[in-house]
């Protein structure tokens, strides 16, 4: 039986069903008529030719398009959002109420003036469950004169418990002692952990924005209908913006003489309006990236992303927003922080050690990991910037057994063979790169190992990363010895595409999950990279779970 309800993005209602999608599967993909598997790798790299014909539409959609203006009146919930805790018993529903305030003289509204509360219950039956949670305002404050300071609505936050595994809830949140309801909305719990229950089908995407390419992804992502979608870093690109709404391409080159990197908050809101037709019904799972970094006045950062989301970082045994963990059905998530402490005496890599020793993987068979720069990208942008990152973590997720990495950061799509330490290696992860969402920054599109492209080493750092400390040395072994980049494409990168989408995982059961990128240029339901990735337990035995 299928269920389904109406998504609607604008004036427009899109049918959310959750049943069965169709796909086609490109030429260029089809081993023999079918999708190959990653037991029949390592496979020669691919570089798929750059489609001059298609750049998409990198300019952000501005404020006066209905998609992201306020549309409820007075203390009404707006940028409705889910997420999920550390398992399928409870969720968290986030809303916001009120108007931000953005000029010289701000007043915060009051937290507790609104109250906090969602009303639910199975679908089609009464929803006679209430839950109450917390609320808060948080401000974007510059001490620079000419600056405008910000402060948000009223934010929201409540966590529903005890509900079912894989079952169809219907909920609205507001306040009803001031008559400030939201319409009603729908969600589907994850199944039970288990080795044969999984999601159908999750969304993961980077980079996001909110341009007409971001419309075109979050379009064709609807159109697969996710029970989930992971946004791996870099939400709204407020900080592509001065305080007055001025926005660029590239913030260095355009504002290098203002005092502090300064964002418009406001696209924060307007980012939420536009998703809300699909968060408030599917949950989104978010990490943070460089452009939720937004310094402020004391020196705080990550403001606007820890406030406006919900994380299970409690129930995960985390201290941080910027890293947690959480399971969907079969699959234990990790998400990592790349712009907060990873040394190995840190407090995110002790959480990992005990959250990695506490894994069942008769329960949880998979084990997915996530943060935004990759480790594993042969484009120049960004080449091998979280190399210390990779020399503090990678020996650990490999002990443990990672099956898949999904990054960020560079905009363009990339799946590695599997690999561990720059060696093709049966039991390494397969990392995937999916920062193709379709922000303003538009695409990547040249190679480190092609002629003339290989970055100067002492320029790879980010300051951002671990204070910009250089660990990108040259290789010691292998076909790129000597060098700091190789001179083709590495036996490490399967396949390789400047172009911009989203991917769908699929996981079947304990050993098998399809993964599927989907270009935005394609007709909906058409793969542009299709693999089935093939866990080896057997062979790849991972280190047990503590006693």
């Amino acid at each position: 039986m299928k269920n389904s309800f109406e998504l609607k993005m604008g004036s427009a209602s899109v049918p959310f069903i959750i049943g069965v999608v169709v796909l086609v599967m490109s030429p260029l993909l089809k081993v023999d008529g079918r999708v190959p598997t990653t037991l029949e790798g390592p496979f020669e790299p691919v570089t798929v030719p750059l489609d001059k014909s298609f750049r998409g539409n990198a300019m952000d959609l501005p404020d006066t398009d209905p998609l992201v203006q306020r549309t409820v009146q007075g203390f009404e919930p707006e940028q409705i959002s889910l997420s999920l805790s550390s398992s399928y018993a409870s969720l968290w529903i986030s809303w916001i109420t009120g108007e931000f305030q953005i000029g010289d003289n701000i007043e915060a509204l009051d937290p507790e003036s609104v109250g906090s509360i969602v009303e639910y219950g199975r679908y089609g039956r009464t929803m006679s469950h209430r839950s109450k949670g917390y609320s808060l305002v948080y401000s974007q404050l510059y001490p620079f004169e000419g600056l405008q300071n910000y402060t948000s609505g009223i934010i929201h936050h409540v966590r529903l418990t005890g509900l079912k595994p894989n079952t169809l809830y219907q909920y609205r949140c507001g306040d009803p002692s001031l008559s400030a309801m939201s319409e009603v909305h729908y969600f589907r719990t994850m199944p039970e952990s288990g080795p044969n229950s999984y999601p159908s089908r999750i969304a993961i995407v980077g980079d996001l924005g909110l341009t007409y390419n971001t419309t075109s992804t979050v379009d064709h992502m609807i159109s697969n209908h996710p029970d989930l979608v992971l946004l791996v870093g870099d939400v709204s690109y407020a900080n592509m913006y001065l305080t007055n709404g001025t926005g660029t391409n590239c913030y260095s080159c355009s504002f290098s003489d203002t005092p502090i990197h300064e964002t418009y908050q406001p696209r924060w809101d307007y980012w939420g309006r536009y998703m809300q037709p699909l968060i408030s019904n599917v949950p989104i799972m978010v990490i943070e990236g460089n452009h939720e970094l937004e310094e402020q006045a004391e020196n705080k950062t990550f403001v606007a992303y820890s406030s406006r989301f919900a994380f299970p970082s409690e129930e995960s045994g985390s201290s941080s927003t910027l890293y947690y963990s959480f399971n969907a059905g079969g699959i234990h998530f990790i998400m990592l922080g790349a712009y907060t402490s990873f040394d190995k005496s840190g407090e995110q890599y002790k959480w990992l050690e005990k959250d990695l020793a506490s894994v069942e993987r008769e329960v949880t068979p998979w084990l997915v990991a996530t943060w935004h720069p990759p480790w594993y990208s042969t484009y120049t942008a960004h080449f091998r910037e979280a190399e210390c990152m990779r020399v503090e973590m990678e020996d650990l997720l490999y002990q443990y057994g990672v099956d898949i990495v999904f990054n960020g950061h560079v905009h363009a799509y990339e799946r590695s063979n599997r690999v561990y330490n720059y060696t093709l290696d049966p039991c390494g992860p397969v990392y995937i790169t999916v920062g193709d969402g379709g922000n303003r920054e538009k695409m990547a599109i040249t190679h480190a190992d092609e002629p003339g492209n290989c970055p100067e080493p002492s320029s790879t750092p980010d300051k951002l990363i671990n204070g910009g400390l250089f660990c990108g040395f040259n290789f010691t072994s292998g076909p790129a010895q000597g060098q700091f980049c190789w001179d083709r494409q590495p036996d490490y990168s399967a396949i390789r595409e400047s172009s911009f989408g989203h991917g769908i995982l699929e996981v079947k059961n304990e050993t098998h999950a399809l993964w599927i990128w989907h270009r935005n240029q394609d007709y909906y339901g058409i793969a542009g990279d299709e693999i089935y990735i093939v866990r080896q337990p057997q062979k790849c035995p991972v280190k047990p779970k503590d006693p």
